[in-house]
């Protein structure tokens, strides 16, 4: 039993007996005490909004369908969006990008004038010239 509940006492329910002998055969089968294996099933029920008078088989399927439907419908409009505007314009961009080569000029350089002396253009002056 669970640490939580060993102070707890115990209360009896009134139960057929061919419920109680199916009850505890599945509380061996999942090794749980009656009283955890009972709260872990009214914890279920609870969270999952289920009730046990409904069978989870064809809403488990319904489920599984509607999310392929839509799965489905998520890659139609991937692919007619590939197909209408990303292809199209990948291949225009391509299209301008191979009709236009850039010009290839040679670099004009300057000569230079190694015979002619430079100008000066900084004259470092004295404290004398001031």
């Amino acid at each position: 039993m669970d640490e939580v509940f060993r102070k707890e006492k115990f209360e009896t329910l009134k139960i057929k007996s061919s419920v109680a002998q199916k009850f505890k055969r599945y509380c061996k089968a999942i090794s749980k005490s009656q009283s955890m294996t009972l709260l872990m099933m009214l914890e279920f029920f609870e969270d999952s909004g289920l009730s046990p008078k409904e069978r989870l088989g064809p809403n488990i399927k319904t489920l599984e369908s509607l999310l392929k439907k839509r799965i489905n419908a998520v890659i139609a409009i991937v692919r007619d969006i590939e197909k209408n505007q990303t292809k199209p314009t990948v291949a225009m961009m391509q299209s301008l990008f191979e009709g236009v080569e850039p010009d290839k000029k040679e670099l004009l350089l300057e000569k230079e004038d190694r015979d002619k002396e430079q100008p000066i253009k900084f004259v470092e002056r004295n404290q004398k010239d001031l």
